[in-house]
């Protein structure tokens, strides 16, 4: 089973090895290895190994966490060159994720989960983090849902 965007996935390879862009083609290999392998993964534990949009993106996600890191690491070593290569994968990562939220719209989803909630410590941290990944569906990093929310909670 697979869905629309694994579906263009599947294709845009095909694209980049007809026009040899070489870069591109080996970050889609990457990423369609990684989709394969959770779906082994989720088939182990559920029965089922068809993966939803939702999960394609976590991957996508997670490959380019993967890529800013390593850049990350590349330039702190002194490699600027292996940084760049990373940060170019990541750049094609990038464009089959859904714009971002802005800090504004986080925020407001924030306050929207805190309201329902109700009083809020920072015992409530992993709670109120969940829920407002859950409403985000996927449009933001967990990274800076958690830096929003550690600043609302020290108010």
């Amino acid at each position: 089973m697979h869905t629309p965007l694994r579906d263009k996935i599947e294709q845009d390879l095909k694209t980049a090895l007809r026009a040899k862009e070489e870069l591109r083609l080996s970050v889609l290999r990457m990423i369609s290895a990684s989709l394969h392998n959770r779906e082994i993964e989720k088939k182990g534990r559920t029965g089922s190994g068809g993966l939803d949009d939702e999960e394609v993106l976590s991957v996508f996600r997670q490959e380019l966490k993967k890529r800013k890191d390593a850049a990350e690491g590349f330039e702190k070593g002194g490699r600027p060159d292996s940084a760049e290569k990373e940060r170019e994968e990541a750049r094609i990562i990038e464009a089959y994720l859904p714009e971002e939220l802005s800090s504004e719209e986080i925020e407001k989803i924030v306050k929207e989960v805190v309201s329902g909630i109700g009083e809020v410590t920072q015992k409530d941290f992993g709670r109120v983090m969940g829920e407002v990944m859950k409403q985000a569906k996927g449009r933001v990093s967990g990274e800076r849902v958690s830096a929003i929310l550690k600043k609302f909670l020290q108010k």
